[in-house]
C-alpha cells in the first residue's frame, strides 16, 4: 500500500512542480518538499492504522461515526465538496501533464496538445467503464519507475551543490513569487484523496494488530524514497535549468535537466514518463473519488457499482473540460497541486477527529505526539493557504 501512495503523488504535477522549483528558485523551496514528505508519512501512517484497525476505509469510519450526529449532513457535504473539487482539479493536472508528455514524443503543437486531451479522457472513461485499467497499470507504473530512476542517475551525474542542497532543506526560505509554488510542492506531495486510497488498501493487505509494525514501516520506506525523488528532481533542474538561466514552458524544457545522461533522447525519457504518469494518475484519481463519495454515503460497491462509476467518469470529464480551457498546461499542473494543498487541511482535520475515537480505534488511537504531530501539519498548512489567499486579494 505504501509504494501505492507513493507511485500516487509522484505523477505528472510533481515531475512538472519540481522542475518548475528548481528552474525558478534552484535549491531555495527543498524545505517545503522535507516537511511535506514528513507529513505525509505521519498523515499516511494514520490512515494506513486505521484502516488495519477498523477494517473499514476513511470514508466508511467517517459515515460511521456522524451517522447519528446532528453534524452528520454539514460534515458530509463538506467532505464531498472537497473531495470533488479536489480531486476534479488533481484530474485536469492528469490529464494535461499526460498531453504534455504526448506533445513532447510528437510536436508541440495546440492540436496535438488537444486530440492528445480528448484522446486520454476517453480512453481513462472507457478504463473505468469496462474495469479494464488493471491491466494496463504494470506498463504505465513501470514507465513512470523508469523515470524516477533517470532522474536519481541524472542527479549523480550533473553533481549539484550539496552545500546548496542542504541549506534549501533545513533552512526555509520564500522568495519573491515563490509561494504558490510552495503550496504545489506540498499540494502535490501530501494528496488528500491518498489518505482514503491507504486506508482502504492497508485494510485489505493486512489484518490483526500485528500488521501495524510492517504497515509503518512500508509506509515510512516508500515515502521516504518518493520524497527523495521528488527532492532530485528540484536538484537536478536547479543544477542544469536554474543554473543555465532557463525557463519552462513545455515537457521539452524539462527535459533538460536529464540531457547531461541521455542526450537527445531526454525528450522521448520525459515524454513517456509523464505521459504514463498522467494517464495513470488521470485513472486512479477518479477511481479513488467514486469509492470515497460511495464510502460516505454507504452505498455498496461491490454489488451496485453504477453510482461510484458514475462519479469516476464525472470526475475525468470535469478534468478534461478544465485542460481543454486554453490556459497554459503548466499552469492548470500548479493550480490543481495548489488547490489540493488548500483542501488538505480540511481532509487531515476529520482524518485526525477520528484518530482519537476511542470506540473506533481502542487502544490503538492516536498518542499525544501523534496529535501534536497531525495538528502541527494542519495548522501549518492552513496558515499558508490562509497567506497565499491574502496574497491573492492584496490584503497582506
Amino acid at each position: 500500500p505504501g509504494i501505492l501512495v507513493a507511485a500516487a503523488f509522484v505523477g505528472p504535477g510533481t515531475v512538472t512542480a519540481c522542475s518548475v522549483a528548481g528552474a525558478n528558485f534552484g535549491y531555495a523551496l527543498l524545505w517545503s518538499l522535507v516537511f511535506a514528505t514528513l507529513a505525509t508519512m505521519i498523515l499516511q501512517e494514520m490512515s494506513a492504522r486505521l484502516g488495519i484497525v477498523t477494517q473499514q476505509g476513511l470514508s466508511e469510519s467517517l459515515a460511521q461515526s456522524f451517522s447519528q450526529s446532528i453534524f452528520k449532513w454539514p460534515v458530509f457535504i463538506l467532505v464531498t465538496t472537497a473531495i470533488l473539487l479536489g480531486n476534479a482539479a488533481y484530474e485536469g493536472g492528469n490529464i494535461v501533464g499526460a498531453s504534455l508528455g504526448a506533445t513532447a514524443i510528437f510536436s508541440n503543437s495546440d492540436a496535438t496538445k488537444t486530440i492528445s486531451i480528448v484522446m486520454i479522457s476517453a480512453v481513462s472513461i472507457a478504463a473505468l467503464y469496462f474495469g479494464s485499467y488493471q491491466q494496463i497499470e504494470k506498463v504505465l507504473v513501470s514507465l513512470v519507475v523508469l523515470m524516477g530512476i533517470a532522474f536519481a542517475v541524472t542527479f549523480f551525474v550533473v553533481t549539484p551543490n550539496l552545500f546548496s542542497i542542504l541549506k534549501g532543506m533545513f533552512i526555509p526560505t520564500t522568495p519573491r513569487g515563490s509561494a504558490l509554488t510552495v503550496m504545489a510542492l506540498i499540494g502535490t506531495t501530501i494528496v488528500p484523496y491518498n489518505l482514503f486510497l491507504h486506508a482502504a488498501a492497508a485494510k485489505q493487505k493486512w489484518h490483526g494488530d500485528n500488521a501495524l509494525v510492517q504497515a509503518r514501516k512500508d509506509t515510512f520506506i516508500s515515502i521516504g524514497l518518493g520524497g527523495l525523488l521528488a527532492i532530485f528532481i528540484v536538484s537536478t533542474s536547479a543544477a542544469s535549468i536554474f543554473a543555465s538561466g532557463l525557463k519552462i514552458e513545455n515537457a521539452s524544457d524539462m527535459a533538460v535537466q536529464l540531457e547531461p545522461l541521455f542526450g537527445q533522447y531526454s525528450k522521448w525519457l520525459m515524454g513517456m514518463g509523464l505521459l504514463a504518469a498522467g494517464f495513470s494518475s488521470a485513472i486512479t484519481a477518479p477511481l479513488a473519488t467514486g469509492y470515497a463519495i460511495s464510502g460516505l454515503f454507504n452505498i455498496d460497491t461491490k454489488n451496485n457499482t453504477k453510482i461510484s462509476k458514475a462519479i469516476s467518469i464525472a470526475i475525468v470529464f470535469i478534468g478534461a473540460l478544465f485542460a481543454l480551457t486554453g490556459i497554459k498546461p503548466i499552469t492548470i499542473i500548479l493550480i490543481a497541486q495548489f488547490a489540493n494543498g488548500l483542501l488538505l487541511p480540511i481532509i487531515a482535520s476529520f482524518l485526525l477527529y477520528l484518530m482519537n475515537k476511542q470506540s473506533l480505534l481502542g487502544e490503538y488511537k492516536n498518542s499525544l505526539v501523534s496529535n501534536l504531530l497531525g495538528a502541527g501539519v494542519i495548522i501549518f498548512s492552513f496558515m499558508l493557504g490562509i497567506r497565499l489567499i491574502a496574497k491573492a486579494l492584496n490584503i497582506v
